[in-house]
């Protein structure tokens, strides 16, 4: 669960799209007037306040040692939110309506490929990684203190590509000094 709603001075695994995408939109370039603390908007859904409600019992469900832990990679300015993990392991929490089937899109294996990269980082070796996916029903978003149906709950496994991270690694290095500079970014 995030705490502190400041994203600007690091970039995050969550931003793999704006990394990793066209730095030549309006989309980007809101991105990143964010990036630089010129921009502080943020908002919040229904969705969005459930799932954070709802990460703490879906780790706890599925044995998740330890929580909400941030690894900072400074060199690259990188800061890395995990909501689970372990010695060796990464666990994301996705949750999604329970009335649409759930899938492990190109963004959330960037998301956690960085976690992963992050976690090597400290502990130098490649982690398993796991998305912990859960099916919300109306219910659960009237009340986020269901307890977990393990029918709706699904794991996936992730697994680590070395060469989206090796170019993830070479946008982050021109991001980083553009950030450092406060300037725009071009490629």
């Amino acid at each position: 669960m995030i705490t502190d709603r400041d994203r600007s001075g690091y970039f995050g695994a969550s931003d793999c799209s704006y990394i990793m995408g066209n730095w030549n939109t309006k989309t980007f370039k809101k991105w990143w007037l964010t990036k630089m603390g010129l921009n502080d908007e943020h908002f919040t859904t229904r969705a969005m306040n459930a799932g954070t409600y709802y990460e703490g019992a879906i780790l706890d469900a599925v044995g998740v040692p330890r929580r909400n832990y941030q690894i900072i990679i400074p060199e690259y300015r990188l800061r890395v939110n995990l909501d689970g993990d372990g010695i060796g392991r990464v666990d994301e929490v996705k949750t999604h309506s329970a009335d649409k089937t759930f899938k492990v899109t190109k963004a959330y294996r960037q998301q956690v490929n960085v976690q992963m990269y992050a976690k090597l980082i400290e502990e130098g070796r490649i982690p398993t990684a796991n998305i912990h996916a859960y099916g919300l029903t109306e219910a659960d978003y009237r009340n986020f203190f269901n307890p977990i149906d393990f029918e709706r709950l699904k794991t996936y496994k992730v697994e680590y590509d070395e060469c989206f991270i090796e170019g993830f690694l070479q946008r982050l290095v021109c991001l980083a000094d553009c950030l450092t500079k406060g300037t725009f970014p071009s490629l």
